[in-house]
């Protein structure tokens, strides 16, 4: 056999990964039957909580328990957001979670560039003390967080909730692992020769490489900081609450009516739902536009 012979199986096989490689894949019933599985077991508590927040308190305490929806939700929900002023308790999680997503990643994508591409001293050991911060328990900084909050006089003030967490040792080991593949070094090489400052190859060369992953971490940053309970509950009264403080008196009183409580959680969890679906299909296809460029 000749070489041209031997190379033109070769070629073949070339060609036709080549005209496969375009093709759209289609999923099969078996993969169609798993994703509906998995999405119906991911909206039963959500659905749940709907049906008991449109039940009474009577009917949620029989057995077998309600499995569709009641009459009482509009009700329930009205009772929920006026039991616990849920109006200024949405308005300051919006500035909290709003302020601490922003900030978060913001900062985290300046830390995580600068330790996966900028060589100074003693960056491996910040690194690593970086990532050691993760394995604190949270629970163990709480007291000395709250003296320090009282003596710079913040008690029950917002920024009490948000100065913790403006940068988080999560979102800058992301970042910095993120683009340490994302951003080649040659790219921000190319911007110093041509004369390029600092801060604008971080905005034109940095910021543009690291977008699908700072979609990501915005959104777990603002899901995370809209959830969380234990500090805020410590540093805030229910006089200026989060939505999770304000949720927390629906359960108190001698008898906490269950199907208020359901409403109130709906109601915290709806801006939630309303994000994702606004920003769902800008992240995702962020994602997907950062896979294709890997």
């Amino acid at each position: 056999m000749t070489t041209t012979e031997a190379t033109l199986p070769r070629e073949a096989g070339r060609r036709r990964g080549r005209m496969g490689a375009g093709k759209q894949l289609h999923a099969g019933p078996v993969t169609y039957l798993v994703l509906t599985v998995f999405a119906l077991v991911s909206l039963a508590p959500l659905v749940w909580t709907a049906i008991a927040a449109s039940r009474t308190d009577r009917r949620l305490a029989q057995t077998p328990p309600p499995l569709w929806f009641g009459g009482n939700l509009f009700k329930n929900l009205e009772a929920a957001w006026d039991q616990a002023g849920l109006g200024t308790a949405m308005l300051n999680s919006v500035i909290v979670a709003g302020t601490i997503t922003v900030s978060t990643v913001l900062f985290s994508t300046l830390a995580g560039f600068a330790f996966a591409k900028l060589r100074f001293r003693f960056s491996g050991v910040l690194l690593l003390l970086t990532i050691g911060t993760m394995m604190i328990p949270p629970q163990l900084a709480v007291v000395p967080l709250y003296l320090w909050m009282s003596d710079l006089g913040w008690s029950n003030q917002l920024q009490t909730v948000i100065l913790p967490s403006l940068v988080t040792a999560f979102g800058t080991f992301f970042m910095r692992q993120y683009l340490v593949q994302a951003l080649p070094t040659e790219l921000i090489e190319a911007a110093r020769v041509d004369g390029a400052s600092s801060l604008r190859i971080v905005w034109h060369v940095v910021f543009p490489a690291a977008r699908p992953a700072m979609a990501v971490l915005g959104l777990l940053t603002f899901v995370f900081a809209w959830n969380d309970f234990l500090w805020p509950i410590i540093a805030l009264t229910q006089q200026n609450p989060t939505v999770q403080v304000a949720l927390n008196s629906l359960g108190t009183g001698y008898v906490p009516d269950q199907a208020v409580i359901m409403a109130g959680a709906l109601l915290g969890t709806l801006p939630l739902l309303v994000a994702f679906l606004l920003f769902g299909k800008q992240i995702v296809g962020g994602i997907m536009q950062g896979a294709i460029k890997g």
